[in-house]
C-alpha cells in the first residue's frame, strides 16, 4: 500500500504544504502548467532551495503581481492575518509598504473585491477551469473546510461570508496547488502525525487574536494537536484544511519503511527547524502479507435504540455513508422489557470516530454510544472486463493464497443490463454465469 504521510512537528501551511511536495519529486512545471488552467491572473510562483536548522528544502512563494498590494494597511493585514506567523507576510513591513496607501485605496477596490471573494466565487473559478474533475472535486472539498469554519467562527451564513484568506489569489493557488499534487501522486491512504499549532497572538483587523486562529481551531476539531512549541502560528487555515480533507488517520505511533522523503520549508526562521516533511512509505508490518490485500484496525462505533420513529434510519445510514463510513447497518434486537429495538453499528477509520459518534448523538434519540477496534483483512481482488452477449461485463475475482476461490459480477453493471434489455435481473446473472 502507497502511503503519503505528514510529519507536521512544525505544523503546516500552503505554500509549505507545495514546496514537500514539490521536493518529494513532483515536476514545477508539470504545477505551474496545471494552476495556468485556473485563468487565474495576478500572480506567479517561484521556487528555490533554503536551510533551516540545517535542514535543506523546497521553497515555495506565490508572488503577487505589483497593484495587487494598493489595499490600505487594514485591509492588508485582513487579508493576510492567518499566515502571518509563518513570516509569510510581515505587518511591520506590510505597514512601512502602505504609509501613503490610503491615497491608492480607490484604484485597488477593484482588486480589494476579488480578494475578498465568496464561495460562489471560488466556485466559478474553479468549475470554469480546465482542471480534471477529480481536482476540481478536491479543491472544492479543501474550500469547503475553510469556509464552514470561518462561517461558525464569524457567525454568518456559508454563501454570505467572503474570503480574506482563502479568497485572496495566494491562497487560491496553494489550495488548487495541493489538490493538483495529491491528485498527481495518487497514493492509497494519506496519512498524518499529530499537528503542531504554536502559541502566542497575533495582529490582524479585528486586533489581538490568540494563535491558534478560531478558523484554524475549528478546522481541526477531532484531530490531535500539539500547542506551543514555539510562540508562533504554525498552521495555518489553509494548512489545517488540506489536512483535514485529505488525511484518513493521524497517528504519531508507526511502523514503516520509508521510500522517499521531501521537505517544505517556511519563511520563519524559529527554534525548532520551520519545515514540513513528507515521506512516501509502506506499513512495514503488512507489506509480505502475501495472502491477503490488505489487513487494517477500524473502529465500530454502536447504539441501542428503542424509541425513534424508524423512518428516520435511512436518513441517518445515508448521513454517515456521506461522512466517510465504511459500512453502516441495523440489528433487530430484543432489549430490556422485552422491547423490540434496533442496534445502530457504523464501521469506520479512527480519525472518523468522533464525527460518527456526533451523528449518532445528534440525529437519534439515542443517550449513550460504546465503540471498539476490530482487525479487518481483505482477499486479494482482481478486476476483469469479459466480452459477453451483453457486452463488455466487469468481474471481480477474489484469490487465497494465489488460488482463485471467487468470481462476481459488477451488481450497477447487471442492473444497467436488466433496465436496457427488460431482461429480469435474475436472468441476467444465470445468463451472465452461464457464459462466463
Amino acid at each position: 500500500m502507497k502511503i503519503l504521510y505528514y510529519d507536521c512537528f512544525s505544523g503546516i501551511s500552503g505554500d509549505m504544504n507545495l514546496g514537500a511536495l514539490l521536493d518529494l519529486g513532483i515536476d514545477e512545471k508539470y504545477l505551474v502548467d496545471e494552476l495556468s488552467k485556473l485563468n487565474l491572473n495576478g500572480y506567479e510562483i517561484k521556487v528555490s532551495r533554503d536551510i533551516r536548522k540545517g535542514i535543506e528544502g523546497t521553497k515555495v512563494d506565490v508572488l503577487l503581481q505589483e497593484h495587487n498590494h494598493e489595499h490600505s494597511h487594514e485591509e492588508v493585514i485582513e487579508l493576510h492575518h492567518h499566515d502571518d506567523a509563518h513570516g509569510e507576510h510581515n505587518h511591520e513591513q506590510l505597514h512601512n509598504d502602505n504609509e501613503g496607501a490610503h491615497k491608492h485605496v480607490h484604484a485597488g477596490i477593484e482588486h480589494i473585491h476579488k480578494d475578498q471573494r465568496n464561495l460562489n466565487d471560488i466556485e466559478k473559478i474553479i468549475n470554469l477551469s480546465e482542471l480534471s474533475s477529480k481536482v476540481k472535486e478536491l479543491s472544492m472539498k479543501i474550500f469547503m473546510k475553510v469556509a464552514l469554519a470561518e462561517a461558525k467562527v464569524h457567525g454568518k451564513p456559508l454563501y454570505k461570508i467572503h474570503f480574506h484568506e482563502v479568497g485572496a489569489v495566494d491562497s487560491i493557488v496553494d489550495i488548487v496547488g495541493a489538490a493538483i499534487c495529491l491528485n498527481y501522486l495518487n497514493v492509497d491512504k494519506i496519512m498524518s502525525s499529530s499537528v503542531e499549532l504554536g502559541g502566542g497572538f497575533v495582529k490582524c483587523a479585528h486586533g489581538l487574536i490568540p494563535v491558534p486562529a478560531p478558523a484554524t481551531v475549528e478546522i481541526l476539531k477531532g484531530i490531535p494537536v500539539k500547542l506551543g512549541a514555539v510562540p508562533f502560528e504554525t498552521t495555518t487555515p489553509t494548512g489545517a484544511a488540506i489536512l483535514a480533507a485529505n488525511v484518513c488517520e493521524f497517528k504519531d505511533d508507526n511502523n514503516f519503511i520509508i521510500n522517499k522523503i521531501g521537505y517544505g520549508i517556511g519563511n520563519r526562521d524559529t527554534e525548532i527547524p520551520n519545515v514540513l516533511r513528507v515521506m512516501l512509505v509502506e506499513q512495514a508490518d503488512k507489506v509480505s502479507n502475501e495472502e491477503y490485500d490488505d489487513e487494517t484496525v477500524e473502529q465500530i462505533i454502536e447504539c441501542n435504540i428503542d424509541d425513534m420513529n424508524p423512518e428516520l434510519y435511512e436518513y441517518i445510514i445515508d448521513m454517515v455513508f456521506n461522512e466517510g463510513a465504511l459500512d453502516a447497518y441495523i440489528t433487530p434486537i430484543i432489549m430490556k422489557k422485552g422491547r423490540p429495538s434496533v442496534k445502530i453499528s457504523i464501521l469506520c477509520e479512527e480519525d472518523k470516530t468522533t464525527r460518527m459518534k456526533e451523528i449518532l448523538f445528534r440525529e437519534t434519540t439515542t443517550l449513550g454510544v460504546r465503540s471498539f477496534k476490530v482487525d479487518k483483512i481483505k482477499l486479494k481482488r482482481e478486476f476483469i472486463k469479459v466480452n459477453t452477449s451483453y457486452g463488455e461485463v466487469t468481474v471481480k475475482e477474489s484469490y487465497y493464497k494465489g488460488e482463485k476461490i471467487k468470481s462476481k459480477f459488477e451488481y450497477e453493471e447487471c442492473k444497467r443490463i436488466a433496465k436496457s434489455t427488460g431482461v429480469p435481473i435474475s436472468e441476467v446473472y444465470e445468463k451472465l454465469r452461464n457464459e462466463i
